[in-house]
């Protein structure tokens, strides 16, 4: 492998499985697919396969980019815990990126499609906000951009690495879900049993 550094980036925060390698300034492979269920079982074989396919092993890895949503609870923790296990075993830098930032683009507010005609956003200078389809449309004719919730999952993947590979050298934290709303599901009402000695 050339001495450029090897950053593997991925995602699973939407219904798909998507990852990029990229060496240097150079995509060298990338790939995704579509999955409303399984990343978890499907993840680690993708990445593996995609490394194999690029000549390259785990162990040539400079830095890891995960996507930390905002998106589907589960598929952020899937991405976001694989990160944080791959960091680990092969004592390499994991970074998050968001996935409003990933998206970013000139004269474009991006956004992430949410449940109930809802998108997550962030707007220039403001927290990442859940908003109303209608709303964040206004707010970004307000601000002289255009509002656009689509995304291409393997660029997704592919800007997670580009971005990692400007920041793996000065991250500090390991990377950590972004969620902007409470999970829809909520603890048992129900009395806990009583245990007996």
């Amino acid at each position: 492998m050339a001495s450029d550094a090897l950053i593997l980036g991925f995602d699973t925060s939407a219904a798909h499985c998507a990852a990029a390698l990229l060496c240097g300034d150079r995509i060298i492979a990338s790939r995704a697919e579509d999955m409303p269920r399984g990343q978890a079982e499907r993840l680690m074989p993708l990445l593996q396969e995609m490394l194999a396919e690029a000549g390259a092993e785990w162990r040539d890895l400079t830095a890891i980019g995960v996507g930390v949503g905002p998106g589907n609870f589960t598929g952020i923790r899937i991405s976001v815990s694989a990160a944080r296990g791959l960091a680990l075993g092969l004592s390499v830098p994991a970074v998050g990126v968001s996935t409003l930032e990933a998206q970013a683009r000139p004269g474009i507010l991006p956004a992430v499609a949410a449940p109930r005609d809802h998108v997550y956003i962030a707007p220039p200078n403001g927290d990442p906000a859940l908003l109303p389809v209608a709303e964040a449309q206004t707010l970004a004719g307000n601000l002289g951009l255009t509002l656009d919730a689509t995304s291409d999952p393997r660029q997704l993947a592919e800007a997670i690495a580009r971005i990692a590979g400007q920041r793996w050298q000065t991250t500090t934290e390991p990377p950590a879900p972004l969620y902007i709303r409470p999970a829809d599901a909520a603890p048992s009402r129900d009395m806990p049993p009583v245990l007996l000695d």
